[in-house]
């Protein structure tokens, strides 16, 4: 049996960065709009301070506005609810991203609700969450979003295929099952209470692997000829102080099974900006009640 066919995020982001690029230059030169990107981090983690580069650095381009807000880790919760509440209000920004996790003095969730719907280009907002649960349009978290896109790239329709969704977080379990279900999948949400999980993964034609615990999903777990898309972001330490990237599946063995996989990096990863971007797009257009942009 050959191995699986790798799924390659970076390729398939850069396609739809370019689109992207397209369509916001359509939007600039129609009528005369260019959608706007407001990134806001509190304190000084180094990942953090990364991404958020990324993100401005893809932003502009795209041919977007990029708005940068860095704060002390000190900020008050007031002052950053106050720099939302002017986002918010600012025309000129169409999308609103505060880098989570933010210092432990500030109330998160309080931050999430802080921030317009139509503007919550993650997705977290209980608003998009719950038109998302209802099968309705809502801003849909990036990372489970741009699984989903490579799912449909890689497999067609999904409808009927069963699906196994390991990981219930808000950021990327609980929509990603609710995106699978929009498609009409057979879905399981299994999690550290499911028992024998290996035997329910090995059912499914589809597997998302959301679990945050470095390659914990085996190849033996794998239905032969399934599609993976490992979600999780692991850095374990190698001999000689060294340091490795891997994901929640053990890739060496789940290669070997799988139909097709996402490595880590260059899998899923890729996908999570590009997607912010097209949220961003999206929100734009509905706020300025320009025809649906199509991706």
């Amino acid at each position: 049996m050959t191995d699986a066919k790798l799924i390659d995020g970076n390729l398939f982001s850069g396609k739809l960065r370019e689109t992207i690029a397209a369509r916001v230059a359509e939007m600039k030169e129609k009528h005369r709009v260019t959608p706007g990107l407001a990134v806001v981090l509190v304190g000084e983690d180094p990942a953090s301070q990364v991404y958020v580069r990324t993100k401005g650095k893809r932003t502009i381009e795209a041919g977007m506005r990029s708005f940068e807000h860095k704060l002390p880790a000190d900020t008050p919760e007031d002052a950053l609810l106050l720099l939302i509440e002017s986002l918010n209000k600012d025309p000129d920004v169409h999308g609103i991203l505060v880098q989570l996790p933010v210092p432990k003095h500030i109330d998160t969730q309080k931050v999430i609700e802080a921030i317009d719907p139509a503007k919550d280009v993650d997705g977290f907002h209980p608003v998009n969450v719950g038109r998302l649960a209802a099968g309705m349009d809502a801003m849909v978290p990036c990372t489970p979003l741009g699984s989903l896109l490579l799912l449909k790239d890689t497999l067609g329709k999904l409808g009927g295929l069963d699906a196994v969704v390991i990981g219930r977080s808000n950021i990327v379990g609980k929509p990603m099952a609710q995106l699978l279900i929009k498609e009409s999948c057979t879905v399981t949400v299994a999690h550290s209470q499911t028992k024998d999980l290996p035997s329910v993964v090995r059912r499914a034609d589809i597997v998302i692997a959301a679990v945050g615990r470095p390659e914990m999903i085996k190849g033996d777990w794998i239905k032969p000829g399934a599609t993976v898309i490992d979600v999780g972001i692991n850095r374990i330490e190698l001999p000689e102080g060294k340091t490795k990237l891997v994901g929640d599946v053990d890739f060496a063995s789940a290669v070997k099974v799988a139909g097709a996989i996402t490595p880590v990096p260059g899998g899923v990863g890729p996908m999570t900006i590009a997607c912010l971007l097209r949220n961003t797009v999206v929100a734009c257009a509905r706020l300025h009640h320009l025809p649906e942009v199509e991706f």
